[in-house]
Order: structure tokens, then C-alpha cells, then sequence
């Protein structure tokens, strides 16, 4: 069966990845490419790398005909999503890879993101995009909420630890280092290449980045009582990838074991060797997170390193992860394709 899909936001990174993806699925069939801003331009015009394929021309949003449309990704930024999905029809499926409905209480968002949240409603049915944890709530979702491509990384680190109980939630501490692909396509004076190049930076520092509204909410769940890490992001001069390291207080023999126990049926989890760590370079342009664990010379202390694609597992190929599950087909499907290298 051939499922007809509408992509809102076509002419960003995460847009230009779902296309990307979506040219190889045996089922999904793009009929509508939104972007606002290029509304009448050829896709080619707008990403020349994808030239080679069939596709409709840009338009608006508010031309797509969602008649004929089964699943709608929206890869819209935040606060310009929540206004535009409110408005799609109740009988659309939809993917958003927005942080406008992360966060199920209304008071967080509007804490993290400064403003406050326009469609409480649509936001009450949003089921939480982290796959691997939330699948048999996505399968039957009409909404679903993509993560922030930092906090899906933290989360396939802490999460089967904090459920386990093998680690000491009150040190734990995240070191990231994210490509600049992941601050979007917008100009900004300190992403050019003058800018940025031969050297990296913190940022978000002293508890601001605003992915920490999603740790707070998922490990504190988990964990029963609140639960609060330290977490300072890095923007490297790198195009995509995320590389995240974890310093826990816990026995990291134990910590590898529960992780290779949690992820051994996933397909795009992969947990190395104990002692061997992962490389932004072995899952670029791919689907799936390495996670290694070492230990340190300090007894009980442990050391989680995860490396996944931002544009990809962090965001796109998550997004059409759970639009497999949605839409009934196998989960991996258009998503096997092998990580770029070198």
C-alpha cells in the first residue's frame, strides 16, 4: 500500500533530509513540498542535490490539498508549528520535528521557550517521538512530538540507567558537541564560516539550553522524583553528528551490560565492546546511535560516550521512524542506509 505524504518546512536541513530518506521508502510517496518562504521554486533550486528527483514544486502551506494526505511531517521552527498544526485536519497523522509539543505541561514550554503555548489542545494528544521508548504509544498516535536532537542523545545514554538504578542521579554530568547543522539554515553572523571554523564553543551554559525542559521531564518520570543533570553544549566546526559524553557515578561494567540488555532488539542502537568508544564519522548520514562505555581511574565512576547523526537519528530519520509505526509499516523501512564514510 502506498501512503501519500506532505512535508511542511521543505526548505530547511531537516526538511531536505526527510526528502532525502523518503526517495528510497518502497511505500511513501511525497505529494506536497510546503516552504513558505521558496514558495514557486523547483526543489532542484532549493537543494540542487536532490535535482534528481521527480517532485512537486514548493508552495504554501495553506495551498496543500490534505484530501488525499496520510502523514504530514512538520519540520517548521518552534512557535510558527504550533499555530500551523492546530490548523491541519483531525484526519492527518503528523510528525512534528518542532519542540512546540515535547513538553506536555503547557507552563514548561512556556518556561524553556519564552513564550506561551498557542494550541493546549493538539499539545494534550502529543505522544513523545523518542521511539525506542514511546513505540507502542506511537503506533496509535494521530500527533507525535519529535525530540531535540541533544536530548534524544542524553536519553539513549540515561535512560536504562536511571530505570535500572545504576547510577547516582544526583552526579550525573553531559558534555555535547553538536555539528552546526543543528542551529538550522537561517543566517546567523556566528555560523559563518569565518566564524566558526577552526575552533568550537559552549553554549546554553549554567542550565539554559532549553533540551534540558526534556531531560527534566523524562528522568524525572523515570526516576520517580526530580531529577536534574548538568549539561553544557558545544558547537563544533563540523557539518552533522552529535558526540556526547556522560560522567555518572555507578559501576561501568554493570552500566555497559544494562545497555547492551536494554538496545540488544533495536536495529539502530548499537552498543560497542565495553572500552571501545564511537566516532561522529562511523553513523554520519545514517539512522543509528553508537553508544561505548569505559571506566575511569577512580573506582565506581563510569564514562558513556554516544555518537549519533543530528540531522538523521536526531531528528529526520527518528521523525520517519515513528512514521512507519504510525502508518502500520516495518519501522526500518527507508531507513537502512549505511553511514557515509569517511
Amino acid at each position: 500500500m502506498t501512503h501519500s505524504i506532505a512535508i511542511i518546512g521543505a526548505s530547511g536541513y531537516t526538511g531536505a533530509e526527510l526528502i532525502r530518506l523518503l526517495a528510497t521508502h518502497p511505500s511513501f510517496e511525497i505529494k506536497a513540498l510546503a516552504a513558505n518562504s521558496k514558495a514557486g521554486q523547483s526543489l532542484a533550486q532549493v537543494f540542487p542535490h536532490l535535482r534528481h528527483l521527480d517532485l512537486p514544486d514548493l508552495v504554501t502551506w495553506e495551498q496543500i490539498d490534505f484530501a488525499g494526505i496520510d502523514l504530514c511531517f512538520c519540520a517548521l521552527p518552534h512557535k510558527t508549528s504550533q499555530e500551523v498544526i492546530s490548523q491541519l485536519p483531525k484526519s492527518v497523522k503528523i510528525v512534528d520535528l518542532s519542540a512546540d509539543f515535547r513538553l506536555r505541561d503547557p507552563a514548561d514550554y512556556e518556561k524553556w521557550y519564552g513564550n506561551a503555548h498557542v494550541a493546549v489542545e493538539t499539545q494534550a494528544e502529543a505522544v513523545y517521538g523518542l521511539t525506542e521508548f514511546y513505540r507502542d504509544q506511537i503506533k496509535g498516535a494521530r500527533l507525535v512530538a519529535g525530540t531535540g536532537c541533544n536530548a534524544a542523545t542524553g536519553q539513549y545514554i540515561l535512560r536504562p540507567l536511571i530505570s535500572g538504578g545504576l547510577i547516582d542521579l544526583d552526579e550525573i554530568i553531559l558534555d555535547l558537541q553538536c555539528g552546526v547543522s543543528g542551529a538550522g539554515r537561517s543566517l546567523k553572523e556566528n555560523l559563518l564560516h569565518a566564524e566558526l571554523s577552526e575552533g568550537t564553543n559552549a553554549y546554553a551554559v549554567g542550565g539554559t539550553h532549553r533540551h534540558l525542559g526534556e531531560f527534566d521531564q523524562e528522568f524525572s518520570a523515570l526516576a520517580g522524583r526530580p531529577v536534574e543533570i548538568q549539561f553544557t553544549p558545544h558547537l563544533g566546526p563540523f557539518n552533522r553528528g552529535i558526540l556526547a559524553t556522560a560522567y555518572l557515578k555507578g559501576d561501568p561494567q554493570a552500566i555497559h551490560a544494562a545497555l547492551t540488555t536494554a538496545y540488544a532488539d533495536e536495529s539502530f542502537v548499537e552498543v560497542l565492546p565495553f572500552g571501545e568508544t564511537p566516532s561522529t564519522h562511523h553513523v554520519r548520514g545514517s539512522n543509528f546511535c553508537h553508544l561505548g562505555v569505559s571506566g575511569d581511574r577512580r573506582p565506581g565512576r563510569a564514562i558513556v560516550v554516544a555518537a549519533l547523526d543530528n540531522l538523521c537519528k536526531g531528528s529526520s530519520g527518528q521523525a520517519l521512524q515513528n512514521a512507519n509505526l504510525m502508518l502500520g509499516e516495518a519501522e526500518t523501512a527507508g531507513l537502512m542506509l549505511a553511514p557515509c564514510f569517511p
